[in-house]
């Protein structure tokens, strides 16, 4: 994308053209490698969607007796959060180091393009010499490379690495996971007694949420004989004493309120690390004793750390695009002071929320207050929990803190104080006798969003356009190969690979013969290759969130053949660096704690030059017209914006029109972004305006329900509530 197709996508009419993007090329070794004498071993056994309910960590209800050991030979680590709420977000910044709301990696179940500078951390461990597996989820946010992995499948095992490697080896048990609560048939609880569940107050009582969270500690129970098992394997091998152990949840608790949001009931994580003696003036060169059997660290740590901090305990430079802050090793940063977290759409269904926290206090910020927590996201729905809060809501029968799931509107606002409010149910965010730490925390939050350039408020639909305009996916260029010098008496070529797309990595191997591989397994390219006689060497180009290249083959006394010309256009992220919009975006935003009186400003931001901000102004004032004066002039003000060229302005504005009894003329700009949108988002976009306008939409039923029965995914997930409430 040029820089004026990109203002056309964002709305801009004012176009300015600039030079493209110039190629690059990649050739040697780009790790800065500072080796300890013998580089310890990294075992990460990770267990999904588990908050600290764990014997270790106080809970009396737990049965975690292998989990519990490890912390008695580790380090507990007290203060551990996630940077989201949910797998797949949280998977893509741990994978880079780097927060996925920065990358473009925020929503859930995107594919993303992130910037040219990140790769997967563990290539940087493969090019110092690890070898590194996955066993077996990614779920990124893309596709990983083949340079991330020497093995990602449900073989990859230490036990499968060539001689005299160091290993990094990711065991990841899915037996936590929230759908092992539930089953179609209803799982009861077999080694934990519901009676003595210990529920959070923001739960009602009754034997179904009991059973639930019974089965939750079932699992752990379950899984941390896995656990235990995989210890005993180390052990066997003789690889304890070599090995540093990293035990992690990848968020909060499968069960609603807590996966999925960023409370800390689906932020704050287990971790826990045994280091052996050997390497605890390694791990903590400062104050080994930190690290000593049954330790309990409580300074805050994020999971975007784990790869900055993986690669300081592996003696590897950090690069510094990372947002990681190393926690050990000879690079361990200085304690946070602040640890932040995000929540955008899930599943299919759209939120918008970002977070700061202290050691004492958690500040949130609702972007969409308009939105009731108690959204529907069907996978969560199918939760016994979530069915029963809903039942009882409904007949009026919750009390207290259990109705805090149904507020509506939200509040923009929410600050917790953590240590008298575990569970965060007391919003203090109107209390003046904490309105200087109100004003910190959002001061912070807005300090951080603008260092990493988080695109959350780019409206998803424009930002698939920018990032992938039609969703067309780009293909990385072909490597070259350079032929540096050729051995007669040897027999062999020694060549030079180099590929010119910006954020490219290149994976080889050799085949044949006398190949290393077999032809199984690609390396990442980093030293010039040596190919013999009878060997072929095979390479391609590799960007994430790219197509790989097509393969470029060679084999000795071949000459050298030319790279390919880069053929994608300028990333993202460059190009809204040139920009203001982002600045524009928090500008607009703050009106959201001025209610009714922004109402003057958000009819003047209806002009302005970026269409994400042309959006948020129409959401604003269709939230904030109350009175038929201000409605009628607000709909003579949207009228024109059915014809904007953003993607998502028109879908906002046909649903403020159509909720203000304008329907003829502005159902057929909905029906137009449902049919025909360029992304997959903008047509989501569309069936969530159905949804809520209901019966207010239901001349365009016959419409809605032809394209529910061609979508699939989580489009017809939610054009069937649509039709639903339109035959309400």
């Amino acid at each position: 994308m040029n820089r004026r197709t990109f203002l056309q996508v964002m709305g801009v009419s004012a176009v300015v053209t600039t030079t493209g993007c110039q190629g690059s090329v990649l050739g040697e070794a780009t790790v800065d490698v500072t080796f300890t004498p013998q580089r310890p071993n990294v075992l990460w056994i990770s267990l999904e969607d588990i908050s600290p309910d764990l014997g270790c960590y106080g809970d009396d209800y737990a049965i975690t007796p292998h989990i519990d050991r490890l912390a008695e030979q580790g380090t507990r680590f007290d203060r551990a959060f996630t940077s989201h709420g949910v797998c797949a977000p949280v998977r893509s910044g741990m994978i880079m180091s780097y927060y996925a709301s920065a990358a473009g990696t925020n929503p859930m179940r995107c594919k993303g393009v992130p910037p040219e500078s990140i790769r997967c951390f563990p290539e940087y461990m493969r090019q110092a010499g690890y070898y590194c597996t996955n066993n077996a989820k990614t779920d990124y946010q893309f596709d990983p490379p083949d340079t991330a992995w020497d093995e990602s499948s449900n073989r990859a095992h230490w036990r499968n690495r060539p001689a005299g490697k160091p290993f990094f080896c990711v065991i990841n048990l899915t037996s936590t996971h929230e759908s092992q609560i539930r089953t179609p048939n209803g799982k009861k609880a077999t080694l934990h007694d519901p009676a003595r569940a210990k529920l959070p107050p923001y739960y009602p009582d009754t034997p179904l949420v009991r059973n639930d969270w019974a089965c939750y500690h079932d699992n752990l129970t379950q899984t941390d004989a896995r656990v235990g098992q995989i210890l005993k394997d180390l052990e066997a091998d003789g690889l304890a004493e070599d090995t540093v152990v990293w035990f992690w949840g990848d968020h909060g608790r499968g069960l609603p309120r807590a996966k999925r949001w960023i409370y800390d009931s689906g932020l704050h994580i287990p971790l826990i690390i045994r280091a052996p003696a050997k390497y605890r003036d390694w791990a903590s060169p400062k104050n080994p004793n930190a690290l000593l059997p049954g330790s309990v660290n409580k300074d805050l740590v994020s999971s975007i750390d784990f790869g900055a901090t993986m690669l300081s305990l592996a003696g590897i430079r950090v690069p510094p695009h990372m947002h990681g802050r190393p926690f050990l090793g000879p690079q361990k940063a200085s304690p946070r002071k602040y640890i932040y977290g995000a929540r955008d759409r899930i599943d299919e269904t759209h939120d918008l929320m970002r977070c700061v926290r202290d050691e004492t206090f958690h500040y949130i910020r609702n972007y969409m207050p308009y939105v009731p927590r108690s959204m529907h996201v069907a996978y969560m729905d199918l939760m016994p929990t979530m069915q029963e809060m809903r039942r009882l809501h409904a007949e009026g029968k919750l009390t207290g803190a259990q109705k805090q799931y149904f507020e509506h509107p939200r509040p923009v606002e929410e600050l917790y104080d953590t240590v008298a409010d575990p569970h965060e149910i007391h919003n203090l965010a109107n209390d003046p006798n904490y309105g200087d730490v109100l004003k910190r925390l959002r001061d912070e939050m807005h300090r951080w969003i603008r260092e990493i350039g988080d695109v959350g408020l780019i409206p998803e639909p424009d930002f698939d356009m920018m990032k992938r305009p039609l969703d067309r996916y780009e293909a990385t260029a072909m490597p070259g190969v350079k032929v540096q010098s050729v051995s007669a008496q040897n027999a062999t070529s020694t060549v030079i690979l180099e590929c010119l797309t910006p954020g490219s990595s290149i994976a080889y191997r050799l085949d044949g013969p006398n190949g290393t591989h077999q032809g199984t397994q690609w390396e990442v390219y980093t030293t010039p290759v040596i190919v013999a006689r009878g060997q072929t060497l095979r390479a391609k180009g590799v960007r994430i969130g790219f197509r790989d290249s097509k393969e470029v083959r060679f084999q000795n006394g071949d000459p050298s053949i030319a790279p390919e010309k880069d053929p994608s256009r300028e990333h993202w992220e460059k190009q809204l660096a040139r920009t203001d919009l982002l600045d524009r975006l928090l500008e607009v935003k703050e009106l959201d704690l001025e209610g009714e009186a922004a109402r003057e400003k958000y009819f003047a931001l209806l002009g302005d030059k970026w269409g994400p901000v042309r959006y948020w102004a129409v959401l604003g004032l269709h939230h904030s017209c109350k009175e038929q004066a201000a409605i009628e002039r607000a709909g003579k003000a949207l009228m024109p914006l059915l014809l904007d060229t953003s993607q998502s302005v028109p879908v906002a504005a046909a649903e403020a029109l159509c909720d203000w009894d304008q329907q003829e003329i502005a159902l057929p700009a909905l029906l137009k972004a449902l049919q025909e949108g360029y992304v997959e988002q903008t047509k989501l976009f569309a069936a969530h305006s159905f949804y809520r306008l209901g019966t207010k939409a239901k001349d365009a039923l016959s419409e809605v329900k032809k394209e529910f029965q061609n979508a699939s995914g989580d489009l017809k997930k939610v054009l069937e509530r649509a039709v639903k409430a339109m035959e309400a």
